[in-house]
């Protein structure tokens, strides 16, 4: 694996504008991520934050207003990139009356796999999605939510992509669906790639991401290591004892000893779930 980062971005703008040129909605501002290969890095934030946004930067479906966008060293419009590129949209818009392994076959062909390498590669596939012979056999039509995102997932890791973008993955989905995905998720990082999926759902990133950044109006608000986000929730004990106004020296003396480096964290919370309530400004406000 080389050492390009995956994505970067250097302050990254995107104002959409009316059909006379004027600014009507400003989506991202000013953005400085870095992805790196071999990470799952989580793209978080209230829907209306800017996630989808970045995403179709990144992929090169939109042109930033402002700014620097490169996934796996090239401009992200370059197209040359996509060859290494796998994208799971929000709603996947696949043709209804094609079976799971006709669909594959498909975009197999659309990246020039034939004959004996298309068949090997779809049967992979849906093995690793877990579709069984009768499933992969139906129309579209007939999938369920569930069903669908495995042949939406599949349909994106045809190509053998490097850089794997999944947008909402679990949405709609039940506590079953939801760990399936989970689970290939985990698997494609085995497998050496780089994950990016964006979400609002706290479980989702808290159980697979490596790092994890959250957006509040196309704002950067957060960005660091999931693991070292989560080792803030010993503030609960440190408060136990009565810190009080210690307890931020204690907390970076915390973290320090267990090995946190690659942090920004403003204000430290018990959970990641009251971090995102505080980033986002919906955290509750506690009676006096």
């Amino acid at each position: 694996m080389d050492h390009v980062a995956a994505a970067e971005t250097h302050d990254l703008v995107k104002i959409y504008t009316d059909f006379w040129g004027r600014p009507r909605v400003r989506a991202l501002a000013g953005l400085n991520l870095t992805i790196n290969q071999g990470e799952i890095f989580g793209l978080l934030g209230p829907n209306g934050s800017g996630k989808t946004t970045t995403i179709k930067l990144l992929l090169g479906l939109l042109r930033p207003t402002r700014g620097d966008v490169r996934v796996l060293g090239r401009p992200a419009l370059d197209v040359r990139k996509n060859r290494d590129i796998g994208y799971l949209p929000e709603e996947s818009y696949l043709y209804r009356f094609l079976s799971g392994e006709e669909t594959l076959r498909f975009y197999g062909r659309l990246f020039g796999l034939r004959g004996r390498d298309l068949e090997r590669r779809v049967g992979e596939l849906l093995d690793l999605v877990r579709l069984d012979r009768r499933a992969r056999k139906r129309a579209l039509k007939e999938y369920s939510k569930g069903m669908s995102r495995r042949i939406g997932l599949a349909q994106a890791l045809i190509n053998n992509p490097r850089f794997v973008l999944l947008d909402e993955p679990t949405t709609g989905l039940d506590p079953i669906g939801t760990r399936e995905i989970k689970d290939l998720i985990l698997e494609m990082k085995a497998q050496g790639r780089t994950v990016l999926m964006s979400s609002h759902l706290l479980a989702d990133v808290e159980d697979v991401c490596d790092r994890i950044a959250i957006l509040v109006r196309g704002e950067l608000k957060e960005c660091g290591n999931v693991r070292d986000l989560l080792l803030v929730r010993d503030i609960l004990q440190l408060r136990a004892r009565n810190v009080g106004a210690d307890v931020g020296r204690d907390v970076e003396k915390l973290l320090a000893d267990r090995g946190a480096t690659d942090i920004q964290l403003s204000h430290p919370r018990m959970t990641l779930e009251s971090l995102f309530l505080h980033v986002t400004g919906d955290e509750p406000q506690t009676p006096k």
